[in-house]
């Protein structure tokens, strides 16, 4: 009995681990290539389970972001100034067979290539500045452009560059505090020569102010004298039309005006003579209104 089942288990068996061989699954986080004898034979596999010859080889890769960073870089400026870069990229995988024919599948050896190609973008991106224009410029600004080359290049290895991010921008500490102190001055500069600006044109503000106030004033001056003369010219006719009615009465009238303003004044000293056209009123007031 043994020996009969003896051929039927082993034919399940080679049977079982030729279907082992023949399967093999992908998840929703991977992409797949099937090789045989180191050629691709296959790759853009769907989530599930899938078929293939028992000799075939499969390698499979993560589809998702992947994060490296990298610290202690350093880069020459164009004033050959040392310059200490932090940064990170992020990466995955976009097209399966260029990836395993330019890497050979190993994700640390792409990891490497992306750093190499990334440090180059960034050296260039570096040597074209001044440490000034770097340490002043828009950090996206010097993001892009590094980004846009490494971008190109990485597409040769089967890989969608994600993203490249500076973390930080040090110098070494021997020309740290020069460099600081050069750029105070710099900047101590700048702020002088806007502060002189800024005072030149307050000063034409200013002067353009008083110019316009006194321009104002003088106009004022003229309208309100011109206006106070009319209304004289208007008085003075209105006094004369009333007056006329009565000459003797306005001489009167006039007369105690300037007695109110000449007489009973302390200090004051008045020498004139009693017989005088100035007492007429207050000699004989009645006999003056009597010959009218």
């Amino acid at each position: 009995m043994s020996g009969r089942l003896f051929p039927v288990l082993l034919t399940l068996a080679v049977a079982l681990v030729l279907t082992g061989l023949s399967l093999f699954t992908v998840s929703e986080t991977e992409v797949a290539i099937v090789t045989e004898f180191g050629a691709v034979k296959g790759s853009h596999y769907a989530p599930g389970l899938h078929y293939k010859w028992p000799w075939d080889v499969v390698t499979k890769f993560d589809r998702r972001i992947l994060s490296q960073s990298y610290n202690g870089e350093t880069f020459l400026t164009n004033d050959n100034r040392g310059l200490i870069v932090d940064f990170y990229i992020k990466w995955r995988v976009k097209d399966p067979v260029q990836f395993y024919t330019a890497t050979g599948g190993r994700v640390e050896l792409a990891g490497e290539r992306l750093a190499d190609i990334v440090k180059d973008g960034i050296k260039g991106v570096v040597a074209q500045r001044t440490l000034q224009q770097i340490v002043s410029a828009e950090r996206a600004g010097i993001t892009s452009d590094m980004f846009g080359q490494a971008s190109k290049s990485g597409a040769g290895l089967g890989v969608e560059l994600v993203d490249v991010r500076v973390q930080r921008i040090d110098l070494p500490d021997d020309v740290a505090a020069r460099v600081f102190e050069s750029m105070k001055q710099g900047f101590a500069k700048t702020a002088g020569r806007l502060r002189a600006e800024g005072q030149s044109a307050s000063t034409g503000i200013r002067a353009a102010a008083e110019r316009r106030r006194t321009e104002i004033l003088a106009n004022a001056e003229r309208d309100a004298l011109r206006i106070r003369g009319e209304g004289d010219a208007v008085a003075t006719q209105t006094y004369a039309r009333a007056y006329s009615k009565d000459p003797e009465f306005y001489a009167f009238y006039r007369s105690l005006q300037a007695y109110e303003h000449s007489l009973g004044k302390d200090g004051d000293l008045l020498v004139l003579t009693p017989d005088g056209e100035f007492f007429k009123y207050l000699k004989d007031p009645d006999k003056r209104r009597a010959g009218k």
